[in-house]
This record gives structure tokens, C-alpha cells and sequence, in this order.
């Protein structure tokens, strides 16, 4: 592996975790913004972060590999 590939992969990693991060951030926000506006069940609040997370994952893959 050259440095400029090992630099492309840092940088990757980088852009998947701000990714995943951000995903994470997000999805408490919109929790908060659900219970409080208590237009949902806890249960369909809850349902829609983990959702949220998981869109965050999947798109942190896709810029990773």
C-alpha cells in the first residue's frame, strides 16, 4: 500500500465516521423532537432513531468501500 492510497483510506474512514457521527446526532434529535411533540408512541419514536442510525450506517459504508 502506498502512502497516497493509505492518505485515500484515512481520509474515508474520516468521512464515514463524521458520517456515522452526524447519523447518531440526528436521530436523538429527532427522538426529542417526537416524544415531545407526542405524536407517536415512545415505541414508533424509537423505531424511527434506530431506522435513522441505520440509514447513517449504511451510507458510512458506502463511502468507506
Amino acid at each position: 500500500m502506498t502512502t497516497a492510497q493509505a492518505t485515500e483510506q484515512a481520509q474515508q474512514r474520516r468521512e464515514a465516521r463524521d458520517t456515522r457521527q452526524n447519523a447518531r446526532q440526528d436521530a436523538r434529535q429527532e427522538k426529542r423532537e417526537c416524544v415531545v411533540s407526542n405524536d407517536k408512541s415512545n415505541h414508533e419514536c424509537r423505531q424511527d432513531k434506530r431506522q435513522s442510525k441505520q440509514d447513517g450506517r449504511q451510507e458510512a459504508r458506502d463511502i468507506k468501500y
